[in-house]
């Protein structure tokens, strides 16, 4: 005849007594309260798991946190796993795990395990931006969250507020590096879906509008208006570096003594300051060479070649040509990355090989066979190319100083 275990009462719970050796109060189907010597109780369940019919204990919790009413919940939530197949203590572990991995995996932790891949694909200024931009606009509100709880809804309530503003290109872009996140964390395993796929949607495209350049014929004005405005001597050096190189503006304001070949006169800008990760080399004209030479009692014994007015030690800003472009006149008119337009439309005009202006500009060549081809035999064709719209630039300051005269020092080109 099967045993009959008499149901335990609130008040043998909480008057059991400990004793030399643990012992077991039993209330049946299982679940027993464990008194140890010490004193402390703790609500144990024994079963036969499934499969293998050995037998198991799981633990609860401990008395009086977790209660005998509660005890009998947990034990008949375990006995219906059990009636499935399933063993409630590997199924408690595999919760455990998740819930652990929620707490580790969260929006911010994969963005950082993402971006650490993401800054090597990008120029440092680029990759600078682009945490910038999650920390300003994600992070305050997503960031500690499980990516699992992120959805799409979730992400356009913080976006909205930002749309509404008119910063559309900003959500692009937001909406840009929130998806390439769940990306990597679907291609680590960390979720099975992308739940942002398509988020753009839900937003107004931004109108495509080109940087903001200078026809061909304002050059002149541009020189005039350069050699009278009120800037500092190392930010005007740093607007013609940009200007005669044709580099783009971190390119720019980031240059090294170090990567200058006075030999070979070529300025090599190696592939993790490029925004394509593909190092560049810029043949430089006479006017080039002749704004370093002017700028070396400045910055010559320093790193960088165009120091910053703060922190000599530091280069320029990467917004430092593009401030003084405004407040010479020109908001809305010109930025600096938009002197790259006005070198290419002005080459292209007077009837350069397109594929040689390109390259003077490092616009990559996805063709790797073609790429390699191009290093080799443009770089001839990119120092004429270069020497002519240097000195189309110093024909254009006619009547203004040119820090970028051929000669040796600074003159006035008379008209």
């Amino acid at each position: 005849m099967a045993r009959i275990t008499t149901p335990l009462t609130n008040t043998e719970v909480k008057q059991a007594k400990s004793k030399s050796k643990e012992y077991n109060l039993a209330d049946g189907d299982g679940l027993m309260l464990r008194v140890k010597p010490n004193g402390s109780k703790l609500w144990l369940f024994n079963y036969s798991r499934p499969y293998t019919k050995k037998r198991a204990n799981l633990s609860f919790g401990k008395y009086p946190d977790l209660s005998l009413a509660k005890a009998r919940e947990l034990r008949k939530e375990a006995k219906e796993l059990l009636a499935q197949n399933i063993d409630p203590k590997e199924d408690k572990e595999q919760k455990n795990l998740q819930n652990k991995e929620e707490l580790e995996n969260t929006l911010f932790n994969l963005a950082s395990k993402w971006f650490a891949i993401k800054k090597t694909e990008v120029s440092a200024d680029y990759a600078n931006d682009i945490w910038r931009s999650l920390t300003l606009h994600i992070f305050p509100q997503l960031g500690k969250k499980p990516i699992t709880a992120i959805t799409a809804p979730s992400v356009i309530k913080v976006l909205s507020p930002i749309e509404a503003k008119g910063s559309l290109e900003t959500v692009k872009r937001l909406s840009q590096r929130l998806n390439e996140i769940m990306v990597y964390s679907v291609n680590t395993g960390v979720i099975h879906a992308n739940p942002l796929t398509g988020i753009k949607a839900a937003f107004v495209s931004p109108t495509k509008q080109n940087m903001p350049t200078l026809k061909p014929e304002e050059l002149p004005e541009l020189m005039k208006s350069l050699s009278i405005a009120s800037i500092k001597l190392v930010t005007r050096y740093l607007i013609e570096w940009q200007l005669h190189t044709m580099v783009r503006p971190s390119e720019a304001a980031g240059a090294r003594w170090d990567e200058i070949d006075f030999t070979q006169n070529l300025w090599n800008i190696p592939a993790e300051r490029m925004k394509k990760k593909s190092p560049h080399t810029v043949p430089l004209s006479d006017q080039a060479l002749s704004l370093l030479s002017a700028i070396k009692p400045i910055s010559g014994h320093r790193d960088y070649i165009f120091p910053s007015d703060r922190d000599p030690k530091r280069h320029a800003n990467v917004s430092t040509a593009n401030m003084a472009i405004k407040r010479m006149g020109y908001k809305g008119k010109l930025v600096s990355h938009g002197l790259r337009a006005l070198a290419s439309t002005t080459l292209n005009e007077q009837g350069f090989d397109p594929d040689v202006i390109e390259s003077a500009l490092a616009h990559v060549d996805k063709n790797e066979v073609r790429r390699a081809y191009n290093r080799a035999e443009y770089l001839e064709r990119r120092r004429a190319l270069m020497n002519w719209w240097s000195a189309h630039i110093e024909n254009c300051a006619q009547g203004s100083f040119s820090l970028s005269s051929s000669t040796k020092s600074l003159r006035l080109v008379n008209s």
